[in-house]
């Protein structure tokens, strides 16, 4: 059929000498004509859906007049994305134009959202109805649910009827149809599209309310009417509106006048016009550009509902325009229809049939002694051998287990062979060592922490300061020398910690202070011994070892569990020596290594080390940090449509508390590790803190007082000093104005003998 293509095309530019050619519209059609098209430098704008890069300087005159589609596998990865789906199988038409430039832009875009392609299923092209019911069969004994259709319309609809008959278009269900299907589904018949309910596609946007677009499907369908008059469905698809974009560019690119060749080709490539029924019409490196806007359609009843559209900018939305409300989710879209009813959302996959039960690995070393486990899963018990280090995830793999359960850890190196599910215990690694009796000759300074007897003795030496200050000047004693007086006053401040020396004190602000003190002293005496008491009678245990450094500079020997990644991470990581760790398979082995002093200690995982210290919580214990590396999970098959659900499921029992409930069944104390548990502290003065201010407060206001009290005297013996001075100033001042006038009266005596005795009073 290509061939004859090709012989038509040659025939054209031969004997119609044809200036310019549309079409066709797959590339192996193109292909064939494309060479003769270059050697008679004939223009020939391709309707099919992809052209390569490659083609511009190969073929020169070949022009892709089509919008390129690969965008629409960015919506359908969208779809898959917005229903948490994450794997999906692909049926794809056996010819290379479909399946070269489809399936990596398919792969691509479903590893950006997380999922991936469980398996691509070709199909010929005159595939027979057996073998169509063969292919569909073995795809239900699979456990993926999503079915990506990339198909020619008329194999699509053989595919679906078969479908339908094998029981496939009915719950759990999924079917997503590329443009090629969803653009032409106007075009099918009422008794084909019954078997096509429920499916989702995505369809090329067509702007149908423009005046040209209206013109151009009124005189499309009066011309098909006419021209099929048995066809029920006249609407015109995208294939005739990218027809005739594609001769109205050649139009244009006459403009009247005669172009041929070469120069028909350039001007053909300089065409630049927004009003293309298709949308922009303009060629960049010999293609027009690619479509960007897709509807989301859901086939519905006799034909299908328009569920909102998706653009490669904003994602997906209700309407287009400035004023739509866009979401990287079509779950705010319309509600689809699937196959099984409108309430109903697909999971993407089932339980594998009883055929073929599930394989779940579990450990050997794991503690599981009930299976409450349906028929149709298999337990298989993996062992795993000191000399496997670590054991491979890769070993399970090529066993095809579907789940590994049990303590796996999770470790970055066995993502390549694996996946994981979310970590369902605490994650980080212990340092366990040997407990030993903590140092009770320094016992008597650890009821209080160094804060608090920090604050004990400042406050102790203000109340000393103050009452010192105080009493000062009614006691010698209390001064001399400056070392002196700093003696004496540090000896008054702790000596009124044990008496109330109240005869001793002259001032009652010295004896308020004292008091308040003193009754702030007797609470932290009597806290202080209260527990001291408790500390001595309780035994406290401490590391042997505190440090990581400590054993590295010791060159001690120290554990860890067999067959675990725990080996690389203390000698790559940590730094130990590879002669310097042990391995060992369980908790009693590392009690023996303890006690035969094998090891120094042990690196244990979160969740053993609970189990560990548990059972030995006497003689053994945490020291330093936790270290925080991954915890256990379950591990899948890379891509297993479980892994999604798994992850769901942990997430669930660990908010409704669930996980804690079982690690408070299974890890239990005995009496005796729940009384250490009970470890008594140092008190620190965050529980003194109101009793500190109310003593040093009064002490203050004391001071305060006094200080007034000296100003005040200070100032009264200023007045007195000034009264005095002003009376003797004044008594000085009469008695030389009297010895004046006695002199007067004398020297007139003497001058004048005979005045009267009336003018010598005067005088």
């Amino acid at each position: 059929m290509h061939a004859c293509f090709g012989f038509t095309g040659l025939d054209l530019i031969n004997t119609q000498q044809v200036e310019a050619i549309v079409g066709p519209q797959t590339w192996e059609e193109v292909s064939l004509v494309a060479d003769i098209c270059t050697d008679k430098q004939i223009p020939i704008l391709s309707l099919a859906d992809t052209t390569p890069e490659w083609t511009a300087e190969k073929w020169p005159f070949l022009l892709g007049a089509s919008h390129d589609n690969s965008a629409q596998m960015n919506a359908i990865a969208g779809i898959v994305q917005s229903w948490n789906w994450h794997q999906v199988t692909v049926i794809h038409e056996e010819v290379g134009s479909w399946t070269n430039g489809f399936m990596p832009d398919l792969h691509d875009s479903l590893r950006e959202v997380g999922a991936e392609i469980s398996q691509f299923v070709g199909l010929s092209p005159f595939a027979s109805s057996d073998s169509l019911s063969r292919e569909l069969e073995n795809l239900r004994k699979e456990q993926c649910r999503v079915f990506v259709v990339h198909l020619s319309l008329p194999l699509a609809v053989r595919l679906f009827e078969m479908a339908k008959k094998l029981k496939m278009m009915e719950k759990d269900y999924v079917w997503i149809t590329t443009h090629h299907i969803t653009s032409l589904v106007h075009s099918i018949n009422a008794s084909t599209i019954s078997s096509m309910q429920g499916l989702v596609g995505v369809k090329s946007y067509l702007s149908e309310t423009g005046q040209r677009f209206q013109d151009f499907s009124s005189r499309f369908r009066k011309r098909f009417r006419r021209e099929n008059s048995e066809e029920e469905n006249n609407e015109p698809g995208i294939y005739a509106v990218q027809a005739y974009d594609a001769i109205w560019t050649i139009a244009r690119a006459f403009k009247g006048s005669k172009r041929r060749n070469q120069e028909l080709l350039e001007s053909i490539l300089q065409t630049d016009f927004d009003q293309g029924l298709s949308g922009k019409v303009q060629f960049n490196n010999h293609k027009v550009a690619p479509t960007q806007i897709f509807q989301i359609i859901n086939v519905v009843g006799k034909s299908y509902r328009e569920l909102g559209f998706w653009s490669s900018e904003l994602g997906f939305s209700e309407t287009i325009g400035k004023n739509a409300t866009h979401s990287s989710l079509m779950n705010d879209l319309e509600q689809v229809l699937w196959p099984g009813g409108p309430k109903y959302t697909p999971r993407g996959w089932t339980e594998v049939p009883k055929l073929k039960p599930l394989l779940v690995g579990v450990p050997a070393k794991s503690a599981l002694r009930k299976k409450p486990y349906e028929a149709c899963h298999s337990i298989c018990h993996i062992s795993s051998s000191p000399s496997m280090t670590p054991p491979t995830i890769n070993w399970w793999a090529k066993l095809s287990f579907d789940a590994v359960v049990g303590d796996v850890a999770i470790v970055a190196s066995r993502y390549k062979d694996a996946e994981f599910s979310h970590p369902f215990t605490e994650t980080g690694l212990m340092l366990i060592v040997p407990a030993r009796s903590s140092n009770k000759e320094w016992s008597f300074i650890k009821p209080f922490t160094k804060p608090m007897w920090a604050s004990i003795t400042v406050i102790t030496i203000y109340n000393g300061f103050v009452v010192w200050l105080i009493e000062r000047p009614a006691h010698p004693e209390l001064r001399g020398s400056m070392l002196h007086q700093i003696g004496v006053m540090l000896w008054l401040s702790f000596n009124t910690l044990f008496s109330l020396q109240g005869g001793k004190l002259n001032s009652n602000l010295s004896r308020m202070s004292v008091v308040v003190w003193l009754f702030v002293a007797l609470v932290v005496i009597q806290t202080y011994t209260a527990n001291l008491t408790s500390m001595l009678t309780v035994q406290r245990l401490e590391p042997a070892v505190t440090s990581v450094d400590e054993l590295r500079k010791s060159n001690a020997a120290v554990g860890y569990c067999s067959g675990s990644y725990v080996e690389k991470y203390l000698v790559d990581v940590l730094g130990f020596p590879r002669a310097n760790v042990k391995h060992y398979g369980s908790a009693k082995e590392y009690a023996q290594g303890f006690d035969k002093k094998e090891i120094a200690a042990a690196f244990i995982g979160t969740p053993l080390a609970k189990i560990f210290l548990a059972k030995y919580c006497k003689k053994f214990m945490q020291a330093g940090p936790t270290f925080n590396i991954g915890g256990f999970g379950f591990a899948f098959p890379r891509g297993s449509p479980l892994l999604a659900s798994i992850n769901e499921a942990l997430l669930k029992v660990s908010e409704n508390g669930t996980l804690l409930q079982l690690e408070n069944k299974f890890i239990r104390q005995d009496k005796q590790c729940q009384d250490k548990d009970d470890e008594i502290h140092s008190l620190s003065p965050n529980g003194f803190r109101a009793l500190f201010i109310i003593t040093g407060g009064t002490s203050t206001i004391a001071l305060v007082i006094y200080i007034f009290c000296i100003a005040n005297s200070f100032s009264g013996l200023t007045i007195i000093r000034g009264l005095m001075f002003s009376v003797i100033k004044h008594w000085c001042y009469q008695s030389k104005r009297f010895r004046r006038r006695v002199s007067n009266v004398e020297s007139l005596e003497n001058s004048s003998p005979h005045h009267s005795p009336n003018q010598l009073s005067q005088v």
